[in-house]
């Protein structure tokens, strides 16, 4: 009995088309696994596809972050800013500390000072606000930049230390907290005791955040130089 003709092409998942199938396989595959899992060659074994061919949508791996990311903050709802400008930075830093919090992965990825030039325009309109803000209450565009960096900063390493904790709590081999504290060397700690979880745990994030705009913002702002008269 003859057999059956032989039957091309790939049964299944149909075939890639387009970047934006991509990136939904890869967020399927991080939310499934951890973003530390996706490689290159498992989102393509995951599509039915060659790493070769998906090559021709994606530069690597970081590639692929950037893009998740840059699709996760430009879907992200957008808040109406305050007309404040202080207020606006404020709210605009907000949004990028629960945008990071919703993928706390991204943080992890973005902990390069170049990482603004690597995003989409449709997801810069965070970092837009702040420097805005800045230079609307005086600051120059280099000091602007100093103030976003600086929250920046603040704002990645609370995202990172929440999402980690979590973990470290339920190693049960650790002594209870504070019992290493030693009231001779370190009375203040000892005081505090095995109350420090708890206090540490407390979402101090929008207070924390005021107070340190309000600092930036808080000195004189620079005076630009005067013109020197041509010989």
């Amino acid at each position: 009995m003859p057999r059956p003709p032989a039957r091309h092409g790939r049964t299944g998942r149909p075939p890639v088309t387009s970047r934006a199938q991509i990136l939904a396989a890869a967020r399927e595959l991080i939310d499934r696994d951890g973003w530390e899992k996706l490689t290159v060659r498992r989102l393509a074994a995951e599509l039915g596809i060659g790493a070769t061919t998906l090559y021709h949508h994606i530069r690597d791996k970081e590639d692929l972050l950037v893009l998740l990311l840059s699709q996760h903050v430009a879907q992200a709802e957008r808040p109406e800013l305050p007309s404040a400008p202080k207020d606006r930075i404020v709210a605009a830093a907000t949004a990028m500390h629960d945008a990071l919090a919703a993928w706390p992965w991204a943080a992890e990825v973005l902990t390069s000072d170049g990482f603004v030039g690597l995003l989409d325009p449709s997801a810069l309109w965070m970092v837009e606000a702040i420097v805005a803000g800045a230079e609307d209450c005086g600051r120059t565009p280099e000091e602007a930049v100093h103030v976003f960096r600086t929250i920046w900063y603040y704002t990645v390493g609370e995202v990172l230390v929440r999402a980690r904790s979590p973990r470290r709590r339920g190693d049960d081999e650790r002594p209870p907290f504070g019992e290493t504290f030693d009231p001779a060397r370190v009375p203040h700690l000892a005081a505090i005791g095995d109350r420090w979880p708890a206090l540490a745990a407390r979402d101090t994030y929008p207070e924390g955040l005021r107070a340190l705009v309000e600092g930036l913002l808080a000195r004189t702002p620079a005076v630009p130089a005067a013109p020197r008269d041509a010989d």
